[in-house]
């Protein structure tokens, strides 16, 4: 039997969507924290978006809410945990 080339349904449900974008998100702003760096930054700050789009899509679709909120929480904390490494490159330059 061959491979089925559809990728999995979980792969592109929103919820699913949304807990992958935040945990990038949260290994780039992990990444940023150990070595704060402008590009380092930029990619956490575009992580971040993106999992914030994906939040507004799980949104819009009703999706397990209580699962949402939580996520959204964690992008909160992602969020004010990267703006205290942009201070801290931005007074290195």
């Amino acid at each position: 039997m061959a491979n089925d080339s559809n990728p999995s349904w979980k792969k592109n449900h929103p919820s699913s969507q949304l807990g992958n974008a935040v945990e990038k998100a949260d290994r780039s702003v992990k990444q940023a924290m150990s070595h704060p760096e402008e590009i380092a930054v930029e990619h956490a700050f575009n992580a971040i978006f993106r999992a914030e789009n994906a939040f507004a899509n799980a949104v819009e679709l009703n999706e397990h809410m209580d699962t949402v909120q939580q996520n959204k929480k964690q992008l909160n904390d992602l969020s004010q945990q990267l703006k205290g490494v942009q201070k801290e490159v931005n007074k290195k330059e």
